[in-house]
């Protein structure tokens, strides 16, 4: 237990000795480090300026060498510089001395001319007195032609500038007559030209339509399903599609009657869909007619796409192309719509060329030229009208809206375009067998044009020919003179313009012949 107590107090004791050792031991172990952090300082302070020094003496050797550089280039530029203004200086001398030249030039022929300027006046005072007495020995010689004639002067000069202008007339109006007459044989020939080159490059097919489709089945027992329970489907198919639906003994074959071509068209597809998917009753009928019309309009919209991109139109819009391709369901006079305008188009576009006009725009007019056809609002307006304001509705060219609106002379025409849209129209729509008429209502119009021109006093006979498109009306002589029979064919043309209904134009040509008759006996 002593031992234990002297162990302790001797550690106790041993403390404060060995504290104050280790604080001895750390001063001189951080007075050695710091000595050592100062001489690394001096060290890297003395390595930064041998560092600096050297940079600073590469620094002064670049800036000299570049110094030296620009110099050199400086000296050049100023070399380049005196050069070009010692050229400048050497050629503003030269300039100097041919102007110097020049001047002296100048100087010399104003001297020259004002020597022949006083020679002139002398000459011109010469002159003069001889104009004086030339003029006297005039008036002595009139004075005796006076007294020879008994005509003054004035009265001789007056006949023969009477007698002058006389002769000058008379061989004017023969060259007019001649030019006038050349005109219009050229200008015949060159429209000549230009249709039947247009006819010739333009070849498309012909596509009669009618106001009757044929929906060809397997066989009969299908009719008993179409017509239905008391004929419920067929009467929903009617209903859905504003067609009338004529089932009778026609065999393997139903007829949809309708003047609407859409509506036909949307009538034979679903009564195609409805055979072939075989449930046939009124709910399934709404249904596949209202999609049958959904893929209609779709299919419209296609073919007035495709219609422009193949005729190379562009920025129609979307509107107006849609209404060029419900045209591929109208038909005039039997005549597909759709055709016909993409026909009348290219006619255009080839008249248009012909005639160094614009190809585009002529292209562009003759496809909408027929767009009234195609809405069925506003049946009170006639189609050109009714074109020329949807035309002008969809923001179209002037020109373009006029040729729609002018080529049936619903208005007037205020554009080279417009006559032309008016003859390729009527070019497309008299093709043979471009448009189709039933054999009765051919020969009912035929005699129409021939009993309304025999109608007036003095018409002999009458003949309709060129399948109507011409009336060519014999007069009697005694009754009727040349000039009554202009006033004759203006009056029958335009009362076949008010009071008829026919394609294209007809031409009216009356006919005067006076015979002399003797006989030698």
């Amino acid at each position: 237990m002593n031992a234990l107590l002297y162990i302790i107090i001797g550690l106790l004791a041993g403390i404060p000795t060995g504290i104050v050792a280790g604080r001895f031991l750390l001063r001189k172990l951080f007075k050695d480090q710091e000595i050592s952090a100062q001489n690394k300082v001096k060290k890297i302070l003395k390595d930064a300026e041998n560092d600096a020094e050297i940079l600073r003496k590469n620094k002064l050797l670049e800036a000299k060498e570049r110094f030296l550089q620009m110099k050199a280039e400086h000296e050049q530029e100023i070399n380049a510089k005196n050069n070009e203004i010692n050229q400048r200086t050497n050629e503003v001398k030269q300039k100097e001395q041919s102007y110097n030249s020049r001047l002296e030039n100048i100087t010399r022929k104003e001297t020259e001319l004002d020597n022949a300027k006083k020679n002139v006046e002398r000459q011109s005072d010469i002159l003069v007195k001889k104009q004086e007495d030339v003029d006297a020995l005039k008036n002595q010689h009139v004075e005796q032609l006076e007294s020879i004639a008994g005509l003054s002067a004035e009265d001789a000069k007056n006949q023969l500038i009477d007698n002058l202008r006389e002769d000058a007339r008379a061989k004017a109006m023969a060259q007019i007559k001649d030019i006038v007459d050349e005109a219009k044989l050229t200008a015949t020939k060159e429209a000549k030209k230009i249709v039947i080159q247009t006819i010739q490059r333009t070849a498309t097919e012909s596509a009669i339509e009618n106001t009757v489709s044929i929906f060809n089945i397997e066989n009969d027992e299908i009719k008993g399903r179409i017509i239905g329970r008391e004929g419920r489907n067929i009467r929903a198919l009617e209903a859905a599609t504003g067609i009338e639906i004529i089932v009778d003994d026609t065999p393997e074959a139903i007829i949809l009657s309708g003047f609407d071509p859409v509506r036909r068209e949307i009538a034979r597809l679903a009564m195609h869909r409805l055979v072939t998917d075989g449930r046939i009753h009124p709910a399934r009928i709404e249904e596949i007619v209202a999609k049958t019309k959904k893929q209609i309009e779709e299919e419209i919209v296609e073919i007035g796409e495709r219609t422009v991109i193949d005729l190379g139109i562009t920025g129609l819009h979307p509107e107006l192309i849609r209404m060029v391709g419900r045209m591929r369901y109208r038909s005039s006079y039997g005549q597909n719509l759709l055709q016909h305008s993409r026909e009348v188009a290219n006619f255009c576009a080839t008249m248009a060329a012909e005639l160094g006009l614009n190809v585009k725009l002529a292209k562009r007019a003759g496809l909408l030229h027929d767009i009234g056809k195609v809405p069925d609002d506003n049946p009170e307006l006639p189609h050109a009208i009714l074109g020329m304001q949807l035309a002008e509705k969809y923001k179209e060219h002037p020109e373009v809206c006029n040729a729609i609106g002018a080529h049936h002379d619903e208005v007037e025409m205020t554009s080279m375009l417009s006559p032309i849209i008016q003859v390729c129209d009527a070019i497309s729509g008299a093709r043979p067998g471009a448009r189709r008429e039933v054999v009765e209502s051919y020969i009912k119009r035929l005699k129409e044009l021939e009993e309304l021109a025999m109608s007036y006093p003095g018409v002999e006979k009458t003949f309709a020919i060129q399948a109507g498109r011409e009336l060519r009306v014999v007069v009697e002589s005694e009754k009727i003179s040349d000039a009554e029979s202009e006033i004759l064919a203006a009056d029958i043309s335009n009362r076949i313009q008010t009071e008829m209904t026919y394609p294209g134009q007809i031409k009216v040509t009356v006919i005067r012949e006076t015979r002399a008759v003797a006989f030698a006996k």
